[in-house]
């Protein structure tokens, strides 16, 4: 028995329900979330693939959790650990995880981690300096 791929609903032409002209593909983005999309021109109507929302909504679950981790030494440095759940949804959403990340220190109590391009790009430019 062989393996039948699963056909991609936006492989195929979608036509806008409420003035039945032919959709756009392109992208949507939220909270820095990329998603698929097809837009109609002359409405405005917008289709977001529903793997890509089922992500999101994934990754909103995943955002509005607070997570308890351990921060230990590691040579002259700290180290702290990143649960599970986030390196796995990090990983599916095809970021390399031994790229470079970019770390902030935002204020007294706040440090934020980029990963992806953004933390690569900013790596580059100061290599190049």
């Amino acid at each position: 028995m062989s393996k039948s791929k699963k056909m991609d609903l936006f492989e195929n032409t979608i036509l806008c329900k409420n003035c039945n002209v032919k959709m756009k593909q392109g992208k949507a983005v939220r909270n820095g979330f990329e998603m698929r999309a097809v837009f109609c021109e002359k409405c405005g109507n917008r289709i977001i693939h529903p793997d890509d929302e089922a992500e999101y909504q994934r990754f909103l679950q995943l955002r509005g959790k607070e997570f308890r981790v351990k921060m230990r030494v590691v040579g002259n440095s700290y180290a702290v650990s990143i649960p599970k759940e986030i390196v796995d949804f990090i990983k599916e959403q095809e970021r390399i995880m031994d790229d470079m990340v970019k770390l902030c220190f935002n204020d007294a109590k706040r440090l934020s981690l980029f990963f992806g391009e953004e933390a690569n790009q900013k790596q580059k430019m100061e290599e190049s300096t």
